[in-house]
């Protein structure tokens, strides 16, 4: 039997799945493997001319029909693809792109002179969860013009200071699929495992029984926790997650994993997972943190079911709140969310001399080092991680999903071994946004001015601590909002319940709390008969003023000029909302926070070595661009180099937006040194072999510090959005100003942006993460994501702060304070519209979800 793909008639013994028969056979990796579900479309192809999911396509359908991949198109298309693609901004984790440049074809191939609308349509099967579709549409109009009228391609200048429009330096790989995400390479012996996960999310394991499913003629090896020769415990900061729960011991999500397979075939995995009998006793699950908290409740881990508990107070809030004009106090209650990133996760990982290389997509290259090194019971030098490129993570590739898997195949078996979630464990498995319970009190005088929060927060962290404790003191620490007062109450608490766990996810925290907060300065607003954008231009923390906190506001504080940007647009709406926000760059608190850059002088260029992860914002094109604005050099001169524990220096988590701040400046000091070498008369040439070292870590004052006025962060962004409902409530628009200091690259800088505002709109409005008994019980295409036809105009305003960020030529990240603001302006403008004060997320009763 045979099939025509890219023009060539290619034979086939099995009927599988075109999706699996293009990648593990023709290795045509440009198609992606997102869900399998028909949901996500980034295994677009065409088939007849027609963009179809290859996932849903059995090879025997296919008779007669011409299958054509991003590998099938012609050079001029690949160039014009590639260059629009860059030049627009619309690659960012690039997982999804190919597949959409395979919508774009099909489309354009019929209509050469596409509307903006006709684009939407169009991509409206692929999603993305990075770009908010803004760019990819962008780019695909500028593609049917360049397709239109044949003109030659634009030369790229070689130049990329700070604040130009510089191509990501992986743009084109990303966007013609040559480039490697973990799931596209095939190693030589290759093995495959995967976990079987406990039947139910809190039973005890009274046996495994591998007999049978050892008996397979593809099973290689069982792997349990008796096989395990470090340390049991898993953890980003605590170790309190088995990697194998052993037999005796207690499960405590549906996530938990209770043997490994390693199979010969990758397909044969399930039924040698079915032959594994477990036997198991099904104990009551606690589904919510009150269950946890309450008397005679199980205990979940051995201290307890309170994973952390902060406390910040400052000045007298009750003494505040009782002589306050106006107090408002809401509940609210905001949900689990799922990054639903468009990779899921993958790792291989295989013997290196007395120890592993581990190839991962993951968020920190040393921290794998470290946890797989402790799982094995081996010195963090004998793990060798690099890092391929990553699908987006949005935190949530910071914990151990499949890495340790990996390594402890390969380790037992002594060959490479790839592990890789299905789109629905992805969804169960890995962390998610936390659920918060928050009650929050907000006093203010005759006039509008804050004086006082009083607020009580209730986390939800999961089975797991994972990053649940720094999530609740981030949580807390920005509660109070960018605000100028001075008493506040605040304690907060992280439960372990049965639940998935909760981890790191765009905001950290803060996305929960902000939310409660502004919702609050609505109803004072109304209270004190003033508008919500005047209550918060009345107290917006402005330079030289003390935030809630403590913290002296310094001279690149620039909330004001976010507030004056959007007020137009707020005022001459019919129906809007309002939101303002801040957020760290850093971990900050007192915690050491170090980044690291080399630069080596190697045949004449420089390399810009440093661990720092991209998953999606671009950092090696920050980094290169932070070295030419430091040298005054062309890009051409600089070779960065991917992260690699035995090439690139520890440069911390990606996480916590500090990347920017702190690796940028990291590399700005190994250019300086560079910078004061070439000023003494060396040439480059000169300085061949050898290497600049540098390390940046700022300094905090940690949570409780006496200080009168301590430094909880090394710097803050700020920002304003207004959304604007129609008289039906649909969202017709959102206005965005941005305090990021010195813009590195103002289309990227965007594109992460539109990306978080669209990522808000579904917190606000439809995304849903429903938990039955502990149960997740949603799949990708029903978790509520929004697709290219739901996003309203975006306009984004960039303010000048009064004196820039000392640190990385004034830059600040972006990242998350995206998407922080985005969810209470939605829930102010249907306020305004129907006077129903909504406290819940997603919104109900809305146009979007009832």
């Amino acid at each position: 039997m045979t099939v025509n793909i890219n023009g060539q008639d290619i034979s086939y013994e099995k009927d599988t799945s075109l999706l699996a028969f293009l990648r593990d056979d023709l290795q045509l990796t440009a198609v992606k493997d997102g869900c399998s579900e028909g949901a996500c479309g980034t295994c677009t192809v065409l088939i007849d001319g027609k963009a179809t999911r290859a996932c849903l396509m059995k090879l025997s359908a296919l008779a007669g029909k011409r299958v054509l991949t991003v590998e099938g198109l012609t050079e001029r298309e690949k160039q014009v693809y590639a260059f629009c693609f860059a030049d627009a901004g619309a690659v960012q984790c690039g997982f999804c792109i190919p597949g959409m440049v395979m919508s774009a074809k099909a489309l354009l191939d019929v209509n050469p002179s596409p509307s903006a609308s006709d684009v939407k349509k169009a991509i409206r099967g692929n999603l993305c969860r990075c770009t908010g579709y803004v760019k990819i549409e962008a780019a695909i109009l500028q593609a049917a013009a360049f397709l239109r009228s044949g003109d030659v391609m634009p030369v790229q200048v070689d130049s990329a200071r700070l604040g130009e429009l510089v191509h990501r330096l992986d743009a084109q790989e990303k966007t013609l699929g040559t480039g490697r995400y973990v799931d596209d390479i095939i190693v030589p012996d290759m093995l495959y495992a995967k976990a079987l996960r406990t039947p139910y999310p809190r039973a005890k394991i009274l046996r495994i029984d591998t007999a049978d499913a050892l008996a397979h003629p593809d099973a290689v090896r069982i792997i349990t926790a008796a096989d395990i020769t470090g340390n049991p415990k898993m953890g980003h900061l605590l170790k309190d997650w088995d990697a194998l729960i052993a037999v005796g011991d207690i499960s405590r999500y549906v996530g938990d994993a209770i043997a490994l397979a390693v199979a010969r075939t990758q397909e044969s995995l399930h039924e040698i997972l079915s032959r594994i009998i477990v036997e198991a006793e099904e104990l009551p699950p606690l589904t919510n943190p009150q269950q946890a908290l309450a008397e005679g409740a199980p205990h979940l881990h051995a201290g307890g079911n309170l994973l952390k508990e902060e406390r910040l107070s400052r000045g007298d809030a009750d003494a505040a709140l009782a002589t306050a004009t106006h107090v408002v106090t809401q509940h609210y209650s905001l949900p689990f969310t799922e990054h639903a990133f468009m990779e899921p996760e993958c790792a291989i990982a295989q013997p290196e001399g007395d120890g592993l290389l581990l190839l991962t997509g993951g968020q920190s290259i040393y921290d794998e080092r470290r946890e797989i090194a402790s799982l094995l019971g081996l010195s963090p030098e004998h793990i060798h991680v690099k890092s391929c490129l990553v699908g987006g993570g949005f935190g949530g590739k910071e914990d151990m999903s499949v890495q340790h898997h990996a390594a402890l195949a390969a380790w037992l078996c002594r060959k490479p071994v790839k592990v890789k979630l299905t789109r629905a464990e992805s969804i169960a498995i890995h962390p998610k946004r936390h659920a918060m319970e928050i009650d929050f009190t907000t006093g203010c005088d005759a006039q509008g001015n804050i004086v006082a929060v009083k607020v009580r927060i209730l986390s939800d962290t999961g089975a797991y601590a994972s990053l649940g404790g720094p999530v609740l003191q981030r949580a807390c620490t920005h509660a109070a909002g960018p605000y100028h007062f001075e008493n506040i109450d605040i304690i907060g608490k992280a439960v372990y319940t049965n639940n998935p766990p909760g981890g790191a996810f765009r905001g950290f925290g803060v996305t929960q709390s902000a939310f409660a907060m502004e919702c609050n300065l609505n109803l004072l607003a109304t209270k004190v008969g003033i508008s919500p954008w005047e209550i918060r231009y009345r107290n917006a923390i402005r330079p030289g003023q003390s935030l809630p906190n403590g913290q002296i506001a310094d001279e690149s504080t620039a909330l004001v000029a976010c507030l004056l940007a959007v007020k137009d647009t707020y005022e001459s709406a019919t129906f809007a909302g309002i939101a303002t926000s801040f957020k760290n760059a850093g971990l900050g608190v007192g915690i050491p926070d170090t980044s690291r850059c080399i630069l080596s002088v190697e045949q004449g260029r420089i390399h810009i070595r440093s661990s720092a992860a991209c998953i999606g914002q671009g950092m090696a094109t920050v980094m290169l661009q932070m070295a030419c604005e430091t040298l005054a050099l062309p890009p051409s001169k600089f070779v960065v180099e991917p992260p690699d524990t035995a090439r690139t220096p520890n440069a911390g988590t990606t996480t916590a937006s500090r990347q920017t701040v702190l690796t940028g400046e990291a590399v700005v000091l190994a250019c300086q040194q560079i910078k004061a070498r070439l000023a003494l008369g060396d040439s480059l040439s000169s300085l061949e072999g050898q290497e600049f070292y540098a390390e940046f870590c700022p300094p905090t004052d940690p949570l409780g510090s006496d200080k009168p006025h301590p430094v909880s962060h090394v710097a803050y962004g700020y920002a304003a959005q207004v959304v604007t409902l129609s008289e039906t409530g649909a969202v017709t628009g959102v206005h965005c100003a941005y305090d990021v200091g010195t813009l590195v690259n103002p289309r990227a800088c965007e594109g992460q942006i539109e990306g978080g505002v669209v990522m808000g709109l579904g917190y606000a409005l439809t995304e849903d993460y429903p938990l039955v008994k502990a149960r997740p019980t949603a799949k990708l295409g029903t978790l509520g994501l929004f697709r290219s036809t739901d996003v309203p105009p975006i306009k984004i305003s960039f303010v000048k702060t009064e004196k820039p960020l000392s640190y990385a030529h004034g830059s600040k990240g972006v990242g998350e304070l995206a998407t922080i603001p985005t969810a209470p302006a939605v829930q102010g403008a249907y306020f305004a519209l129907d006077g129903n004060f909504r406290t819940s997320l997603p919104l109900r009763q809305t146009k979007y979800r009832k």
